[in-house]
């Protein structure tokens, strides 16, 4: 089974761990990685190499995307254009708007969208070109919007994956103390818009337990984000993203304060990592560039949400020492159990970035959505939500109303729609400042993947 990675970022390595760990469930006997940047992805491939040793999976970096995609049975997307560069120019020009600097809100996240689309198109295109029997299983940022631009403007069959329910899920699971996998968690909402509303155990809902206890809601957040009472008041648990929503001013505030974005921390942590990599396994020690990347991974990990919510940098958190291959959950375990559950007879249950057909009432059918879906060979299906709670359904509907504006800008290539997304998006609001941010990010530029 040929499988390929479009976009071999740093997060490769421990995709590739995932895939490895589940080979006797996916036996992939070749995958191909694809960037813009050959030697970083044949740089990926070499640690892949490493890490899959012994079990069959040949490894190997593709300098022509058509080759790298050609009878995939998957194909998975983690681009970032422009880079991470980029990522810290738009959240530097949003926080001289006023406005919190965040990849896949507010005005970062309008930008990256309008950039990536394009480029999401055509890989789509090509894959229902080269491997049309293929799943595209994207994991790109802004994953929802750019999941429903795939889907609406191309007929490659894909689905949008994220770790964020799946995280919140772990935490909720620490917190009341049960097995995992004994509980059913009622999720609703778009990509990085999701709340959940219920926890069963055996018929009977536990999520009283906590509202009623503050320690037990602060546990459910790398970093104290939001207020026990607007939880209790809404009756919702929200995903982390939700604070870039909830908590405008003190996000900026807290980066202000830091003097930094977290996309600009990361330019920081990221700058000598590949050359350290490089060195080592050019000097044939694949085996301490697997351990320098392990260190960098609980050092982005341990600051993650830490300068928004709390306005600390991630040069100040303390190193760990526990291996992140083995986290109990992340987006290389999301990728994992899809693919799983596409190649078996059996349906899973998880939450996916799916077209509505239903499941949400309000929202057309090709709206992609964030909900509980069944997975198997026979394809995905979204399962009921119904109507949505009063305290989400007017922030979820507006922000599903920018997206689609934001996916036409970007098809379309207007500039006039871009700024009525960006006024229409909840965290901007205004005309004026949306023309201006839009002139000034000029979202066109750096569309390299």
């Amino acid at each position: 089974m040929k499988t390929a990675i479009i976009g071999a970022g740093l997060r490769t390595p421990l995709l590739i761990h995932g895939l490895a760990r589940a080979h006797a469930e996916l036996p992939i006997d070749e995958l191909l990685l694809f960037d813009l940047d050959f030697s970083r992805a044949q740089l990926m491939a070499a640690m892949g190499e490493e890490i899959a040793r012994g079990i069959g999976m040949r490894i190997r970096a593709s300098a022509r995307i058509e080759e790298a995609v050609e009878g995939c049975t998957f194909v998975i997307s983690s681009i970032r254009a422009g880079g991470i560069e980029s990522r810290a120019r738009d959240e530097r020009i949003s926080m001289e708007h006023g406005f919190a600097g965040q990849e896949t809100t507010g005005p970062g996240g309008f930008a990256m969208a309008m950039r990536t689309i394009p480029a999401a198109l055509d890989h789509a295109r090509l894959v229902e070109r080269r491997a049309p029997r293929a799943w595209l299983i994207n994991f790109t940022n802004p994953a929802g919007m750019v999941t429903q631009a795939v889907s609406t403007h191309t007929g490659a069959r894909v689905v949008g994956i994220c770790d964020t329910p799946a995280e919140l899920f772990f935490r909720i699971q620490l917190a009341l103390g049960q097995p995992a996998g004994e509980l059913e968690f009622g999720y609703f909402g778009l990509n990085h818009l999701g709340w959940v509303r219920s926890v069963l155990s055996r018929g009977s809902d536990l999520i009283e337990r906590l509202f009623d206890d503050d320690a037990k809601l602060a546990s459910l957040y790398p970093a104290k984000l939001f207020d026990p009472d607007l939880i209790r008041s809404t009756k919702l648990i929200p995903t982390e993203y939700l604070f870039f929503y909830y908590s405008k001013a003190r996000t900026l505030c807290n980066q202000r304060a830091a003097g930094a974005t977290r996309g600009e921390e990361l330019v920081r942590l990221n700058q000598s990592l590949t050359a350290d990599l490089a060195a080592r396994v050019a000097d044939g020690r694949v085996d301490l560039a697997i351990e320098i990347y392990k260190k960098y991974l609980n050092r982005r990990n341990a600051s993650y949400l830490r300068l928004e919510g709390s306005g600390e940098s991630a040069f100040e958190q303390p190193d760990h020492d526990w291996d992140p291959f083995e986290g109990a959950t992340g987006y290389h375990r999301i990728a994992v159990d899809v693919m799983r559950a596409l190649l078996t007879c059996q349906p899973s249950r998880m939450v996916l970035n799916r077209p509505n057909c239903g499941a949400i009432a309000g929202l057309d059918a090709e709206d992609v959505v964030e909900v509980p879906c069944a997975a198997d060979r026979s394809g995905i299906r979204t399962l009921p939500v119904g109507a949505l709670p009063a305290p989400a359904r007017s922030l979820v509907f507006s922000v599903k109303e920018y997206e689609r504006l934001t996916i036409r800008a970007a098809v379309e290539q207007s500039e006039p729609l871009a700024a009525l997304a960006l006024a229409t998006n909840p965290i901007v609001g205004d005309w004026d400042e949306a023309r201006a941010l839009v002139r000034d990010l000029a979202p066109w530029k750096s569309r390299t993947a």
